[in-house]
């Protein structure tokens, strides 16, 4: 196989050109304020009502980004016919009953990463929405963006080889009060930070043969730094290590036969990477400017909204199997790890 000449350009279409769906927003958290900021900045989306545990929290949500109809509850919301799309945004151990919810009552669902707090889970989601004829997809925005269109390309030519090891590492900073130090929201590292690398190793290797690692439980009850190292049949490895304890470079790695990936930022966010040759001898720039939520999360929208209006169930972006194979591997790291 030659080794690229040039770069691949992306393929993702114009977000404003995708048609404007009426947007459910299920959950008032961060991530629901992130998600509808982009959305209205670089789409057509219509957020059109959201949905809350009681009507004050709903209304106060809905005055603050000025939204049409606030429902006190989530029945109420996935029961509003005037809606094409539900965007669930609660924490990860809610998600199962709210896409169960919205999809038993006939509604397309976007949920937010990671789908499920385990294969089953996400299997029972699966199987219904196929079952109905619903659109479902996990909003893990990495593979909506631009780069990773890129990247798929690249990957899918062959031009790397043999993919022998991916290393991937993700640590943020968090304060005390924060969700992600709660047991009884299925808190710690793994499922907030660690999708975003587990997601990219089982992309690459598929679901592993074998899982090693350890973990060190923090004073809260939920672990506070882990690492592990997964392998194929072959042997080929991956590796990923996540710490609530403090801001990490966030880079990855991949590394083939024929050449390698080098992340210039952050590797699941907006921004630059570089492709080389096994021997250095070529070098491939992807320029990008680096971006956080605000400049990703419009592209799953755009993408969820193209596949709804195509009549798709889900999207090539992020398919329901690749979303079911990350939450295998998630079960054995969590399986090797007692969590």
């Amino acid at each position: 196989m030659t080794f690229l000449t040039e770069l691949p350009t992306s393929r993702i279409p114009d977000p404003m050109k995708a048609p404007a769906l009426r947007w459910g927003i299920l959950g008032t958290g961060w991530i629901a304020d992130q998600f509808i900021r982009s959305a209205r900045a670089h789409t057509r989306q219509e957020i059109a009502a959201v949905g809350s545990r009681n009507q004050d929290s709903a209304d106060a949500f809905a005055a603050r980004h000025q939204i049409e109809i606030a429902h006190g509850s989530y029945d109420s919301l996935v029961r509003d016919d005037s809606l094409d799309v539900i965007y669930v945004a609660t924490p990860h151990n809610f998600h199962r009953d709210h896409v169960m919810l919205a999809l038993e009552a006939g509604r397309n669902v976007l949920v937010e990463k990671p789908m499920a707090l385990d294969h089953p889970q996400a299997a029972e989601m699966v199987a219904v929405a196929r079952k109905k004829g619903l659109f479902l997809a996990e909003a893990l925005w990495t593979y909506f963006l631009p780069k990773f269109d890129v990247l798929g390309q690249i990957i899918a030519s062959g031009t790397l080889g043999e993919i022998k090891s991916i290393h991937t590492e993700y640590g943020e900073y968090f304060t005390r009060d924060h969700r992600i130090f709660r047991p009884d929201l299925a808190g710690g590292p793994l499922y907030d930070l660690g999708t975003y690398p587990v997601s990219l190793l089982t992309r690459l290797m598929g679901v592993p043969k074998r899982v090693v690692g350890m973990k060190q439980d923090d004073e809260s009850g939920v672990p506070g730094q882990l690492s592990v190292i997964l392998s194929d049949a072959k042997g080929n490895q991956g590796t990923m290590s996540t710490t609530l304890y403090g801001l990490t470079p966030t880079n990855a790695a991949i590394v083939g036969t024929g050449g390698t990936v080098r992340f210039g930022r952050e590797f699941n966010l907006p921004g630059p990477f570089e492709v080389l040759s096994t021997d250095g001898s070529i070098r491939l720039n992807y320029e990008e400017t680096p971006g956080r939520h605000f400049e990703g999360l419009f592209y799953e929208a755009a993408e969820v909204a193209r596949a709804i209006a195509a009549g798709k169930t889900e999207t090539t972006k992020r398919p329901l199997d690749a979303t079911l194979d990350m939450m295998q591997t998630l079960d054995l790291i969590r399986r090797e790890l007692h969590i």
